[in-house]
Protein backbone atom coordinates (compact mmCIF):
# COMPACT_ATOMS: atom_id res chain seq x y z
CA UNK A 1 0.00 0.00 0.00
CA UNK A 2 1.51 3.44 -1.27
CA UNK A 3 1.64 5.73 1.94
CA UNK A 4 1.45 9.50 1.79
CA UNK A 5 4.24 12.24 3.12
CA UNK A 6 1.70 13.04 5.65
CA UNK A 7 1.42 9.15 6.74
CA UNK A 8 5.64 8.70 6.82
CA UNK A 9 5.89 12.32 9.34
CA UNK A 10 3.16 10.65 11.61
CA UNK A 11 4.70 7.29 11.62
CA UNK A 12 8.15 9.17 12.23
CA UNK A 13 7.06 11.25 15.11
CA UNK A 14 5.34 8.06 16.65
CA UNK A 15 9.05 6.54 16.13
CA UNK A 16 10.54 9.17 17.87
CA UNK A 17 8.10 10.28 20.77
CA UNK A 18 8.23 6.34 21.57
CA UNK A 19 12.34 6.15 21.28
CA UNK A 20 12.02 9.50 23.73
CA UNK A 21 9.32 8.53 26.31
CA UNK A 22 8.69 4.50 25.75
CA UNK A 23 5.34 5.28 25.04
CA UNK A 24 3.13 7.57 22.43
CA UNK A 25 -0.58 8.16 22.77
CA UNK A 26 -2.39 10.93 20.36
CA UNK A 27 -1.44 13.62 22.41
CA UNK A 28 2.19 13.52 22.22
CA UNK A 29 1.26 13.50 18.30
CA UNK A 30 -0.74 16.58 18.80
CA UNK A 31 1.65 18.29 20.96
CA UNK A 32 5.01 17.09 18.85
CA UNK A 33 3.44 17.73 15.48
CA UNK A 34 0.84 20.79 16.14
CA UNK A 35 -1.91 19.36 15.28
CA UNK A 36 -5.49 19.35 16.65
CA UNK A 37 -6.53 16.30 18.58
CA UNK A 38 -9.56 15.60 15.80
CA UNK A 39 -6.93 15.64 12.80
CA UNK A 40 -4.17 13.17 14.53
CA UNK A 41 -7.27 11.08 15.55
CA UNK A 42 -8.71 10.70 11.58
CA UNK A 43 -5.15 9.85 10.48
CA UNK A 44 -4.40 7.15 13.36
CA UNK A 45 -7.49 5.82 12.31
CA UNK A 46 -6.28 5.92 8.43
CA UNK A 47 -2.97 4.46 9.87
CA UNK A 48 -4.68 1.41 11.90
CA UNK A 49 -6.60 0.37 8.82
CA UNK A 50 -3.64 0.41 6.80
CA UNK A 51 -2.07 -2.17 8.94
CA UNK A 52 0.89 0.80 10.08
CA UNK A 53 -0.27 1.04 13.65
CA UNK A 54 -2.24 -0.92 16.57
CA UNK A 55 -3.70 1.08 19.67
CA UNK A 56 -3.68 -0.89 22.72
CA UNK A 57 -6.36 -0.59 25.02
CA UNK A 58 -4.30 2.06 27.32
CA UNK A 59 -4.37 4.60 23.99
CA UNK A 60 -0.74 3.70 23.62
CA UNK A 61 0.34 3.57 19.87
CA UNK A 62 2.05 1.02 18.57
CA UNK A 63 3.44 0.59 15.19
CA UNK A 64 3.73 -2.50 13.27
CA UNK A 65 6.55 -4.47 11.48
CA UNK A 66 5.82 -2.57 8.15
CA UNK A 67 4.93 0.70 10.22
CA UNK A 68 7.95 0.87 12.06
CA UNK A 69 10.03 -0.03 8.65
CA UNK A 70 8.91 3.12 7.10
CA UNK A 71 9.49 4.91 10.27
CA UNK A 72 12.61 3.92 10.19
CA UNK A 73 13.69 4.39 6.65
CA UNK A 74 12.05 7.93 7.12
CA UNK A 75 13.97 8.78 10.22
CA UNK A 76 17.54 7.28 8.63
CA UNK A 77 16.98 9.74 5.56
CA UNK A 78 15.93 12.37 7.66
CA UNK A 79 19.16 12.20 10.04
CA UNK A 80 21.68 11.91 7.34
CA UNK A 81 20.32 14.48 4.89
CA UNK A 82 20.17 17.02 8.09
CA UNK A 83 23.94 15.65 8.92
CA UNK A 84 24.89 16.41 5.06
CA UNK A 85 23.69 19.44 4.93
CA UNK A 86 25.59 20.43 8.09
CA UNK A 87 28.64 19.60 6.41
CA UNK A 88 28.17 21.98 3.68
CA UNK A 89 28.16 24.26 6.24
CA UNK A 90 24.10 24.62 7.09
CA UNK A 91 23.07 25.28 10.52
CA UNK A 92 21.83 22.58 12.52
CA UNK A 93 18.30 24.59 12.40
CA UNK A 94 17.80 24.82 8.72
CA UNK A 95 19.42 21.35 8.02
CA UNK A 96 16.46 19.77 10.06
CA UNK A 97 14.02 21.67 8.73
CA UNK A 98 15.56 21.36 4.99
CA UNK A 99 15.45 18.15 5.93
CA UNK A 100 11.95 17.87 6.51
CA UNK A 101 10.98 18.37 2.91
CA UNK A 102 13.52 16.55 1.06
CA UNK A 103 13.42 13.32 3.11
CA UNK A 104 10.48 12.02 1.16
CA UNK A 105 11.66 13.44 -2.54
CA UNK A 106 15.04 12.75 -3.21
CA UNK A 107 15.66 9.48 -5.19
CA UNK A 108 17.57 5.94 -3.37
CA UNK A 109 20.33 6.52 -5.34
CA UNK A 110 20.71 10.18 -4.41
CA UNK A 111 20.16 9.29 -0.93
CA UNK A 112 22.83 6.73 -0.81
CA UNK A 113 25.21 8.56 -1.93
CA UNK A 114 24.93 11.42 0.36
CA UNK A 115 24.86 8.96 2.85
CA UNK A 116 27.81 7.47 1.66
CA UNK A 117 29.64 11.25 1.87
CA UNK A 118 28.25 12.07 5.07
CA UNK A 119 29.64 8.86 6.65
CA UNK A 120 32.93 9.13 5.10
CA UNK A 121 33.32 12.93 6.07
CA UNK A 122 32.06 11.76 9.72
CA UNK A 123 34.28 9.56 10.25
CA UNK A 124 37.16 11.06 9.27
CA UNK A 125 36.26 14.05 11.33
CA UNK A 126 36.32 16.65 8.72
CA UNK A 127 33.78 18.83 7.04
CA UNK A 128 33.29 19.12 2.69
Amino acid sequence: MYIKESGENYLETILIIHNRKGYCRSIDICNEMGFAKPSVSVYMKHLREGGYITVNDDGNILLTESGRNIAEHIYERHNVIAGFLMLLGTSEDVAYQDSCKMEHDISEETFQNMKNIYLRQREEGSNI
